[in-house]
């Protein structure tokens, strides 16, 4: 958390926190607007590559290997990225994967 040295410093780094959050749940608000979307959203849910995966392979979706998609393929997609993801969308992912929970997604 941001240091501060007054009340109104405080409120207003409260305050910008809300709009992030806000902005956050307009996101993940937003539908899958393309498989790779979709990808994207089951490891926002789940905090798991590997339950990914499978969601994934349940779809019946190939990797651009075409193949069945793998936790690496999951990874990889979510460090590199794709053009039909939305840049907001995958910050979020970004920021999940880095804290390496593995207990599942946590705020």
């Amino acid at each position: 958390m941001k240091s501060y040295n007054t009340i109104a410093e405080r409120i207003e780094i409260l305050q910008s926190r809300i709009e992030a959050y806000k902005d956050e749940i307009e996101v993940l608000k937003a539908e899958p607007k393309s498989d790779n979307e979709r990808i994207i959203f089951k490891f926002i849910e789940t905090g798991s590559t590997g339950k990914t995966k499978d969601y994934v392979r349940g779809l019946g979706i190939k990797s651009s290997r075409d193949s069945l998609y793998s936790s690496g393929d999951v990874t990889k997609l979510i460090k590199d990225g794709a053009t039909d993801i939305s840049p907001a969308l995958l910050e979020i992912a970004r920021v999940l994967a880095s804290a390496r929970n593995k207990n599942g997604p946590s705020c």
